[in-house]
């Protein structure tokens, strides 16, 4: 049960009809940060960090809503994507991708945790600044994402296939439709 009195809509959605004057500013960032075209990481690499990121907080709305839109963009199940929050450095995928994980998940910690030689590390598999750049801004954004979410007690459906099956319409749509978030 939230902690205050919210619209009977899971996670974020909850909260954003229950204060659409901040909704709208804050899906604005997410579609940013993770659908912008002009970015060279792929929406299924920015919706990874942000996946990771929300597993590292043990936000499971945010876990779940980004880990089946990456696994949408990435063509990967949800099992793969729990593989690969579980232990990238493994996974198969791009080492560029690893290192920016690595990355994100000092910023997780805090922005200080992050070093010389993980920008270092990235940049010599080929990231580039704006790469670097948006995957911080990813991790910050999304730590504080989860800690709204959880951080009111927001509810979460337990049944993962619910995040799966509106993942391909969210796909569709973006972030920027607060209006379907506004309470009626």
């Amino acid at each position: 049960m939230a902690h205050i009195d919210l619209p009977d809509l899971p996670g974020i959605r909850g909260l954003m009809a229950f204060s659409p004057e901040t909704a709208g500013p804050l899906n604005e960032l997410a579609e940013i940060l993770l659908r912008d075209n002009a970015n060279s990481l792929t929406r299924g690499e920015r919706e990874l960090i942000a996946t990771y990121v929300s597993a590292l907080n043990d936000c499971f709305f945010c876990s779940n809503v980004h880990g089946a839109m990456a696994g949408h963009y990435l063509q990967c199940d949800m099992e793969g994507i729990d593989r690969i929050k579980g232990d990238f450095a493994s996974a198969d995928i791009p080492a560029k991708l690893k290192s920016l994980l690595r990355i994100a998940g000092s910023v997780q910690k805090g922005g200080k945790y992050v070093t010389i030689s993980q920008i270092t590390d990235a940049r010599t598999l080929g990231a580039t600044d704006r790469e670097i750049h948006d995957t911080v801004l990813i991790a910050a954004a999304f730590c504080m994402f989860n800690r709204y979410v959880d951080g009111l007690g927001t509810q979460a459906p337990p049944d993962r296939q619910y995040y799966i099956n509106r993942a391909s319409q969210r796909a569709a749509e973006g972030y920027l439709d607060f209006e379907l978030y506004k309470y009626k």
